[in-house]
């Protein structure tokens, strides 16, 4: 079973210079725990920023499982997949 947090797990990123650009720098774990490879979606909302894997358009079972497990409003989630 995932370890994601049943309520949003807050930290700290920097964001980094490359080139002209700046970068976030997102720990690796975080990665693996939700499925990302090289390419995310960033998709900018009113109250901040939502990031999600490019391409299937779906949502790993695990995450499914647990948000539904911690009574998740899935409005928002089920909109930015239709737009992926």
């Amino acid at each position: 079973m995932s370890t994601i947090p049943k309520t949003p797990a807050k930290r700290a990123v920097k964001r980094i210079a490359i080139g002209d650009s700046r970068a976030l720098r997102l720990p690796d774990g975080v990665s693996r725990k939700h499925g990302w490879g090289d390419e995310l979606v960033l998709e900018e909302r009113e109250k901040g920023v939502l990031l999600y894997a490019k391409g299937t358009g779906k949502w790993p079972w695990a995450t499914c499982r647990e948000m539904a497990e911690a009574d998740e409003d899935w409005e928002d989630f089920d909109a930015a997949r239709r737009r992926a």
